[in-house]
């Protein structure tokens, strides 16, 4: 009988809604990726940044961040879970607004992106990066 194999951790971080998620989420990220060896962090720290700044201001409940790497093309990956029930939207710019630009921002710095629900309420927003 063979051993069992043990799947790899996936580097997870639960952070409460507060107006210093994003922070820690940045530094999380950037941790990650020094840890895998990758050199350049800013796209990944920057769309940390604005899905839990989105999940703090517009969702519920605790924030679950996750890095990883999709197994069939290497990209690297970053979920960012809430309970809100509201599925974020990339809205027509106005350039009278004084927020609302950043999953536009987001959207355009991404290779692809999503939003899937979760069976106990709320959500799971994901980019894959370039």
């Amino acid at each position: 009988m063979s051993a069992p194999v043990k799947a790899p951790e996936i580097p997870t971080l639960v952070l409460e809604s507060t107006d210093r998620a994003a922070g820690v989420a940045r530094g999380f990220v950037a941790d990650v990726f020094a840890e895998w060896g990758v050199a350049d962090d800013y796209v990944g720290r920057l769309v940390v940044c604005e899905l839990v700044t989105n999940s703090y201001l517009h969702g519920e409940g605790p924030i679950v961040v996750r890095v990883l790497r999709d197994e069939r093309d290497g990209r690297l990956v970053i979920e960012v879970w809430d309970g809100g029930e509201g599925r974020p939207e990339v809205v027509s710019e106005n350039l009278t607004a004084t927020s609302g630009r950043g999953l536009a921002l987001v959207v355009e710095m991404a290779w692809t992106w999503g939003v899937r629900p979760l069976n106990e309420g709320g959500k799971i927003v994901w980019v894959k990066l370039r």
